[in-house]
Protein backbone atom coordinates (compact mmCIF):
# COMPACT_ATOMS: atom_id res chain seq x y z
CA UNK A 1 0.00 0.00 0.00
CA UNK A 2 1.29 3.21 -0.80
CA UNK A 3 1.29 5.96 1.91
CA UNK A 4 2.06 10.08 1.19
CA UNK A 5 2.83 12.52 4.11
CA UNK A 6 2.84 15.94 3.52
CA UNK A 7 4.63 18.74 5.88
CA UNK A 8 5.70 22.02 5.73
CA UNK A 9 2.95 24.12 5.25
CA UNK A 10 2.28 27.07 7.67
CA UNK A 11 1.39 30.80 7.47
CA UNK A 12 3.79 33.38 5.96
CA UNK A 13 2.93 36.86 4.87
CA UNK A 14 2.69 38.09 1.12
CA UNK A 15 6.40 37.75 -0.73
CA UNK A 16 7.22 35.21 1.76
CA UNK A 17 8.47 31.35 0.76
CA UNK A 18 7.53 28.08 2.12
CA UNK A 19 8.86 24.37 1.21
CA UNK A 20 6.68 21.49 1.60
CA UNK A 21 7.85 17.89 1.69
CA UNK A 22 5.79 14.88 0.93
CA UNK A 23 7.81 11.62 1.77
CA UNK A 24 6.34 8.42 0.40
CA UNK A 25 6.35 4.83 1.39
CA UNK A 26 5.15 1.52 0.12
CA UNK A 27 5.60 0.48 -3.55
CA UNK A 28 6.11 3.89 -5.20
CA UNK A 29 9.28 2.91 -7.75
CA UNK A 30 6.52 1.54 -10.60
CA UNK A 31 4.79 4.93 -10.38
CA UNK A 32 4.03 7.13 -13.74
CA UNK A 33 4.41 10.82 -12.26
CA UNK A 34 4.03 12.27 -8.89
CA UNK A 35 2.54 15.97 -8.37
CA UNK A 36 1.32 18.86 -6.47
CA UNK A 37 -2.37 19.93 -6.16
CA UNK A 38 -3.98 22.81 -4.02
CA UNK A 39 -7.74 22.91 -2.97
CA UNK A 40 -9.00 26.37 -1.98
CA UNK A 41 -12.58 26.41 -0.85
CA UNK A 42 -15.01 26.83 -3.66
CA UNK A 43 -12.34 26.32 -6.23
CA UNK A 44 -12.00 23.60 -7.95
CA UNK A 45 -8.48 21.28 -7.24
CA UNK A 46 -5.50 22.69 -9.21
CA UNK A 47 -2.54 20.76 -10.42
CA UNK A 48 0.50 22.55 -9.71
CA UNK A 49 3.70 20.79 -11.16
CA UNK A 50 4.50 17.27 -11.72
CA UNK A 51 7.52 15.40 -11.89
CA UNK A 52 7.38 12.89 -14.69
CA UNK A 53 8.79 9.67 -15.02
CA UNK A 54 12.01 10.64 -16.76
CA UNK A 55 12.50 13.43 -13.89
CA UNK A 56 11.34 16.36 -15.91
CA UNK A 57 8.66 18.87 -14.68
CA UNK A 58 5.43 20.58 -15.31
CA UNK A 59 3.96 23.81 -14.29
CA UNK A 60 0.85 25.51 -14.29
CA UNK A 61 1.03 29.02 -15.21
CA UNK A 62 -0.49 30.27 -12.21
CA UNK A 63 2.66 29.21 -10.04
CA UNK A 64 5.39 29.29 -13.37
CA UNK A 65 8.81 30.76 -11.93
CA UNK A 66 7.36 31.09 -8.47
CA UNK A 67 7.56 27.41 -7.50
CA UNK A 68 10.23 24.50 -8.04
CA UNK A 69 9.15 20.91 -7.74
CA UNK A 70 12.10 18.64 -6.78
CA UNK A 71 13.14 14.94 -5.60
CA UNK A 72 15.13 13.10 -3.37
CA UNK A 73 15.11 9.36 -4.61
CA UNK A 74 17.16 8.59 -1.57
CA UNK A 75 14.41 9.86 0.74
CA UNK A 76 11.58 8.86 -1.35
CA UNK A 77 10.48 12.77 -0.66
CA UNK A 78 8.53 15.13 -2.89
CA UNK A 79 9.03 18.92 -2.16
CA UNK A 80 8.17 22.14 -3.74
CA UNK A 81 9.77 25.25 -2.89
CA UNK A 82 7.11 28.01 -3.07
CA UNK A 83 8.43 31.65 -3.17
CA UNK A 84 7.09 35.01 -3.91
CA UNK A 85 3.48 33.86 -1.79
CA UNK A 86 0.26 35.53 -2.77
CA UNK A 87 -2.99 35.65 -0.56
CA UNK A 88 -4.34 33.43 -3.98
CA UNK A 89 -1.94 30.79 -2.92
CA UNK A 90 -3.74 30.08 0.14
CA UNK A 91 -4.93 26.54 0.24
CA UNK A 92 -4.80 23.01 1.36
CA UNK A 93 -1.63 21.50 -0.69
CA UNK A 94 -1.84 17.64 -1.32
CA UNK A 95 0.36 15.46 -3.72
CA UNK A 96 -0.04 13.03 -5.55
CA UNK A 97 0.59 9.76 -7.17
CA UNK A 98 -0.20 8.78 -10.82
CA UNK A 99 0.36 4.98 -11.87
CA UNK A 100 -1.71 4.89 -15.15
CA UNK A 101 -0.59 7.96 -17.11
CA UNK A 102 -3.50 7.75 -18.59
CA UNK A 103 -4.90 11.81 -18.05
CA UNK A 104 -3.71 15.03 -18.26
CA UNK A 105 -1.23 15.68 -15.40
CA UNK A 106 -3.03 18.20 -14.04
CA UNK A 107 -6.60 16.60 -13.85
CA UNK A 108 -6.68 15.34 -9.83
CA UNK A 109 -9.20 12.42 -10.83
CA UNK A 110 -6.55 10.75 -12.69
CA UNK A 111 -4.02 10.42 -9.29
CA UNK A 112 -4.70 7.33 -7.47
CA UNK A 113 -3.06 7.80 -4.37
CA UNK A 114 -2.95 11.19 -2.02
CA UNK A 115 -1.70 12.54 1.02
CA UNK A 116 -4.12 13.83 4.12
CA UNK A 117 -3.03 17.45 2.76
CA UNK A 118 -0.96 20.63 4.56
CA UNK A 119 -2.60 24.28 5.12
CA UNK A 120 -0.42 26.96 2.99
CA UNK A 121 -2.35 30.83 4.41
CA UNK A 122 -0.35 33.81 2.60
CA UNK A 123 -2.02 37.02 4.44
CA UNK A 124 -1.48 40.31 3.17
Amino acid sequence: QVRLVESGGGSVQTGGSLKLSCEASGNTYRKFCMGWFRHAPGKKREGLAVERRDGSPLYADSVKGRFTISKDNAKNTLYLQMNSLKPEDTAMYYCAIDYTGGNWWYEAFGYQYWGQGTQVTVSS
